[in-house]
């Protein structure tokens, strides 16, 4: 596969090693945010080991600087292995 972007979620380096702990985003029931992306909305982000898993989602689980103040994320995550 082919990447042209240096954004892509994927390194190509490592584009075909096992990945089994994984990372499921979700919305809270009744999250008015589903209404645009459908209330069985979720992604699944993957990683080869667990420690790498869990450095990704104690940043995902941050509060990061480009909230405004009064913006409250309410994404659901939930750690998971294959």
């Amino acid at each position: 596969m082919d990447f042209c972007h240096r954004h892509n979620l994927v390194d190509p380096d490592t584009a075909n090693a096992e990945r089994k702990f994984g990372i499921k985003v979700s919305l809270p029931p009744g999250d008015t945010f589903s209404e645009i992306l459908g209330n069985d909305w979720q992604r699944v982000h993957w990683y080869a080991s667990e420690v790498e898993r869990d450095q990704a989602f104690d940043n995902m689980a941050q509060r990061h600087g480009y909230y405004r103040t009064t913006d409250n994320p309410t994404q659901v995550l939930q750690k998971i292995v294959r």
